[in-house]
C-alpha cells in the first residue's frame, strides 16, 4: 500500500517528507530520513550558496537515495541557491515563501522535480499551471511561517482542484494524522516538528525537551499584522512580539527583536529568547526516536489504521 503517486514520482519507499526547517534540516537529518525511505530535505533558509553547496555534497556521501532542497523565495541568496540547485542537479526542489515561476524552466531542464508549498487552492492551481510536479498543502497548524487555512480544510479542496499529487503538511505527527491526510486525498505527508525531535537531528537538546514538554495550548502565532505570521512555542520572545503587535510597531522593530532568534534556539539552546518554531502537534510528542522509527510508526501505522476501518 505504500506505492502511490508520490512514491512513483520521486522513487522513494514511503510517502513522507521531512519538513524543511531552517537551522534544523541539515544534511545529517535529511540523509537519515532519505536512508529510512522518506524524502529528506535540506533547508537553505537564508544561508548563502556556499553553505548550501557543502550540505548537498555532504548528503550525497550519506545517502544514495533521493533528497530535496527547500528554497525560501524571500532569501537574499535566492538567485544563487536556485542556480546552484540546477548545477548540482538536486533531485527535488521544494519552494516556499513565494512563487518559483521564474526558475521552473531552469530546474526542469536539469530533470529536477519541483514541489511548491501552497497556502491556498488558488496558489496550488497556479503552480500546476506553471508546471509543478506536485504541491505541499501546509495548514496553519504547522510550525514556522504559516497561512490561515487549516490542513483539514485546505487539503481536500486542493485535491479537488488540481490533477498533480498533493502532500499534506501541518498538524501531522503520528499514524492518526497521516491516515486522516490520506483519507482527505493526499498522496503523501510532510512532517516537521516530529523529525526535529529525532535522534539524528542536531537541534539543541533544550529545544527538543521544550517540545517534549509542551501541551496543546503552548504554541502561538506571532506577527499576524506584519503579513509574515510565525507559529512557535510561547516564551519571552513571543511575549515581546505580542507587545509589538498591540503597539502596531513597524516591521523593522519585529525584525530587530527576531534577528538571530531561530539560531539561538536551535544551535545555542536558548529557550527563553530564542525562536522555538514548532507545530501545534508538539503536545503529541513524548520522546526522541530515530528517523526510521518515526517513519515506520507514522506510515505503517497509518495504513494499518485505514485497513482496520474497511
Amino acid at each position: 500500500m505504500h506505492r502511490n503517486q508520490i512514491n512513483e514520482l520521486l522513487n522513494i519507499k514511503y510517502p513522507i517528507f521531512q519538513g524543511g526547517m531552517a537551522w534544523v534540516s541539515d544534511a545529517d537529518l535529511a540523509g537519515a530520513v532519505s536512508n529510512a525511505g522518506g524524502l529528506g530535505i535540506i533547508a537553505a533558509g537564508n544561508a548563502p550558496a556556499d553553505w548550501v553547496k557543502s550540505e548537498i555534497e555532504k548528503i550525497k556521501k550519506i545517502t544514495s537515495n533521493p533528497f530535496g532542497l527547500n528554497i525560501m523565495m524571500m532569501s537574499p541568496f535566492k538567485d544563487d541557491v536556485c542556480q546552484l540547485a540546477a548545477e548540482m542537479k538536486v533531485p527535488v526542489v521544494i519552494t516556499g515563501a513565494g512563487s518559483p515561476g521564474g526558475y521552473l524552466e531552469l530546474w526542469k531542464k536539469n530533470n529536477i522535480k519541483v514541489i511548491p508549498v501552497c497556502p491556498s487552492t488558488s496558489f496550488a492551481v497556479r503552480m500546476e499551471r506553471y508546471g509543478a510536479d506536485a504541491v505541499i498543502c501546509e495548514g496553519t497548524e504547522a510550525g514556522g511561517h504559516v497561512g490561515q487555512l487549516t490542513t483539514m480544510a485546505l487539503v481536500p479542496q486542493v485535491v479537488d482542484a488540481i490533477n498533480i499529487p498533493v502532500v499534506a503538511a501541518g498538524g501531522i505527527a503520528d499514524r492518526r494524522g497521516a491516515a486522516a491526510a490520506f483519507m482527505l486525498g493526499a498522496s503523501g505527508v510532510q512532517v516537521g516538528t516530529r523529525f526535529l525531535v529525532s535522534k539524528e537531528c542536531n537541534a539543541h537538546k533544550n529545544f527538543k525537551e521544550k517540545i517534549i514538554g509542551a501541551k496543546d495550548v503552548h504554541t502561538v502565532v506571532s506577527g499576524l499584522n506584519t503579513g509574515h505570521p510565525v507559529r512557535s512555542i510561547k516564551n519571552s520572545l513571543t511575549n515581546k512580539f505580542k507587545k509589538l503587535e498591540k503597539e502596531r510597531a513597524p516591521m523593522d522593530e519585529f525584525d530587530n527583536v527576531g534577528k538571530g532568534a531561530l539560531r539561538k534556539a536551535v544551535v545555542e539552546g536558548d529557550i527563553k529568547t530564542g525562536s522555538l518554531m514548532a507545530g501545534q502537534i508538539s503536545g503529541l510528542i513524548k520522546d526522541e526516536m530515530s528517523c526510521d522509527e518515526i517513519i515506520k510508526e507514522i506510515i505503517d501505522g497509518a495504513y494499518d489504521l485505514i485497513r482496520s476501518y474497511k
